[in-house]
């Protein structure tokens, strides 16, 4: 029904263009025309003051609703039939109300098919226009050298708001209307409309347009003034150093290298170990973990590869010791004497904002004060524990304290179905532990594609892991010498005995004894650091990054921000530059590997993004089979009929290094075509990303053309 109605509309608009150009309609809208008709015109208003207004305001409405050209003719005319006042009344309403209906005109026939071809491009643009769509309207009403057809049939294709657009408009056109109706109350004097928009008037009007931008920044610098305004006696006349960077994990690292880099004096402030989370607790030890316990599974598979049975005794500790020796290998690259020698002043103690511009430093019992024109927090982020009675009665693993146990847990429980959860849940129960995973949702790894949470699920009931979704942990209990828990499955209650509970329901931003609640910088509801778009609090020249701003919780997207953190603290007087998360690839290393980068298909529902699926499964690809990890696929996500990519998953084996092709095809606007013609070596898993946009291709070949040839092919052979 909805295709019909577009259809009888398109008609009557096209009908309604073609016939004003047949009947050659647009010589009555001249400037000559006006000007000889003038004397019959005004009779004829005399005569009949009504019907001339009415008629009048309805062929305004009409010529302006189909975007036909002669509106400024028509508001001439106003002026020279109605005078000044009446005529910018009439004008005024009708120009607005036909702009209204050619914004829904367009917005009906052409809003869907531009919103489902490109929506993952548009989506930065409706947000700017959720924010700032009016000012942007009101710019262009006011200068009349943008085409009002054009802005009226753009605005269609947007997410503004019919009524907005309608009153902006309004308020917008008002100037430009009284010029043009004053104007035709001159007529006489007339020669050319193009006489009545000379440069001084023009300059006028672009001066009118850019007092609302003018006044929105006096008012920011009225804000930031009153933001200082307490704090100005504390301000110092001399900085000790240009950047101070409170935390030294991944975000905290990389803004002070590239500060150090450009020659800026900075100094990095830690109170724990170099490195953060990432190094000594998180990605570090952890994919450490992963490849022991991977070793073990492929000898207990050794079978499979022709190898006879082989089941290796596992000595936890040794392993442990081996995971302590990757985290010391790695802690180099992070340490005080590298970030030295790069020009870092690097400091220990734990930092405290007591002024916009100074950080008070404790280490022990010194404590001493430095300045900085610039301050960035990066203070991270530590493990989520929930608040269940008896938790902590038990005694509860996080993935913090998880590396400093020497003996396996024989029964452990794992609170949290996501991707820390999972990874840890299938190294342990490959190094011997009886695991159960406790999730409160209906599947595993909640962002990622149904499909991908399934092969992961099945793989960790492969390794005997006892998986529970929709549980909830009601309370911990010590019974009879035993630690337990008690679990709420839709109603029912269930009780699961363990010796270690491993708890990986989240992570929540470092954020205490920082002194923000004294300088007033805000907390988001999630606990990070409230930040702008150039990740600066309310004090500008305090910025936040990392796990501490949100809103991912991945050491390359803290590394990735940290360099926006950095030039604008040390250039953001002269030039900020928006935080891009445009295009951010993440990955689980669970054994099948789950990568992914932009939409899923989960999330194009959500978002009402129209897109094509292109599948490719592993069990059709060379190097795969021979490997023997055959599981898995690379799904892509395109725009319809474009091979533009809008988003990627991957699962199987190494998809997390699979998965950065995708990255950088997205990052750079390279579409399937090019990657299929990219030259991938044999037997590689890389060539799952060729043979997945040969799959693309397939789905879109001519077929027509295919025809063609083939009846070409058949009178070549005779």
């Amino acid at each position: 029904m909805r295709g019909r109605n577009k259809l009888i509309l398109f008609t009557v608009v096209a009908a309604a263009i073609a016939a004003f150009f047949v009947f050659d309609m647009q010589s009555y809208l001249t400037l000559d025309n006006l000007k000889a008709r003038q004397q019959h015109f005004v009779q004829l208003y005399h005569r009949y003051p009504l019907s001339m207004v009415v008629g009048f305001f309805l062929c305004y409405v009409a010529v302006t609703a189909v975007s036909l050209p002669g509106a400024t003719l028509l508001t001439i005319m106003a002026g020279a039939l109605f005078g000044m006042l009446s005529g910018t009344v009439i004008v005024s309403f009708a120009s607005s109300l036909g702009a209204t209906l050619a914004f829904l005109v367009s917005r009906f026939l052409l809003r869907d098919i531009v919103q489902s071809r490109f929506g993952a491009s548009l989506r930065h643009i409706n947000a700017g226009l959720e924010r700032d769509g009016a000012l942007y309207l009101f710019t262009l009403r006011l200068v009349p050298a943008f085409p009002f057809f054009l802005v009226n049939l753009l605005m269609g294709l947007t997410l503004m708001p019919a009524w907005t657009f309608y009153w902006v408009s309004q308020v917008g056109m008002l100037a430009g209307t009284i010029v043009y109706v004053n104007a035709g109350t001159q007529l006489a004097r007339i020669e050319s409309v193009a006489d009545l928009l000379s440069p001084q008037l023009l300059g006028a009007f672009a001066l009118l347009a850019c007092f609302p931008w003018l006044a929105r920044v006096l008012a920011s610098r009225a804000q930031i003034w009153h933001v200082y305004r307490p704090w100005e006696s504390r301000r110092p006349r001399r900085f000790d150093r240009n950047l101070i960077v409170i935390g030294a994990g991944s975000a905290g690292l990389v803004t002070a290298y590239i500060a150090a880099a450009i020659r800026a004096g900075v100094t990095l402030v830690e109170k724990h170990r170099m490195g953060g989370d990432c190094l000594n607790t998180g990605c570090v030890p952890s994919k450490a973990l992963i490849k022991s316990a991977r070793i073990l599974h492929l000898a207990r598979c050794a079978d499979h590869y022709g190898l006879g049975g082989i089941d290796p005794p596992v000595d936890f500790a040794s392993v442990m010791r081996r995971v302590h020796r990757v985290i010391e290998k790695v802690a180099p690259h992070d340490s005080v004497a590298r970030y030295t020698e790069l020009g870092v002043d690097c400091r220990a103690g734990e930092a405290r904002l007591v002024s916009p511009w100074e950080v008070e430093i404790r280490h022990g019992s010194d404590t001493q004060r430095l300045t900085a024109c610039n301050i960035v927090i990066a203070t991270g982020s530590r493990p989520l524990v929930p608040s269940i009675p008896g938790l902590r009665e038990v005694g509860y693993l996080t993935s913090d304290s998880l590396w400093e146990i020497e003996t396996r847990p024989a029964r452990l429980v794992v609170l949290g179905g996501g991707p820390i959860g999972c990874e840890l849940t299938q190294a342990f129960a490959r190094l011997g532990s009886n695991v159960t995973l406790v999730e409160m949702l209906p599947r595993l790894l909640i962002r990622e594609d149904d499909e991908a949470s399934q092969l992961v699920q099945q793989s960790l009931e492969a390794d005997g892991v006892q998986v529970l979704l929709e549980h909830k942990a009601m309370h911990f209990a010590i019974e009879d010498g035993e630690k337990a828990v008690y679990l709420d499955h839709l109603g029912d209650m269930r009780r699961v005995v363990f010796d270690d509970v491993l708890v990986a329901v989240g992570r929540r931003a470092n954020t205490e004894g920082l002194g923000l609640e004294e300088l007033n910088i805000e907390t988001t509801p999630t606990g990070t650091v409230r930040t702008n778009e150039y990740l600066q609090t309310r004090y500008p020249n305090i910025l936040a990054c990392g796990d501490v701003a949100g809103p991912y919780q991945f050491t390359h997207t803290a590394a990735h921000q940290a360099w926006y953190a950095a030039v604008n603290a040390l250039f953001g007087r002269y030039k900020r530059f928006k935080a891009d998360y445009s295009v951010i690839p993440w990955a689980t290393f669970t054994d099948p590997e789950v990568a992914r980068v932009g939409l899923n298909e989960a999330e194009a529902k959500a978002q009402g993004v129209v897109v094509e699926v292109t599948r490719y499964g592993l069990d059709d690809l060379d190097r795969a089979i021979t490997d023997g990890s055959d599981r898995g696929y690379v799904k892509v996500l395109t725009a319809p009929g474009s091979d533009r990519i809008l988003g990627v998953t991957i699962v199987g084996e190494h998809a997390g290094d699979l998965i950065a092709e995708y990255v950088l095809a997205m990052r750079h606007g390279i579409g399937l075509n090019k990657i299929l013609k990219t030259i991938h070596i044999y037997p590689t898993l890389a060539e799952a990303n060729k043979y997945a946009a040969g799959t693309w291709k397939r789905q879109h070949a001519p077929v027509r053309l295919l025809c063609w040839l083939e009846h070409l092919h058949r009178w070549q052979r005779g």
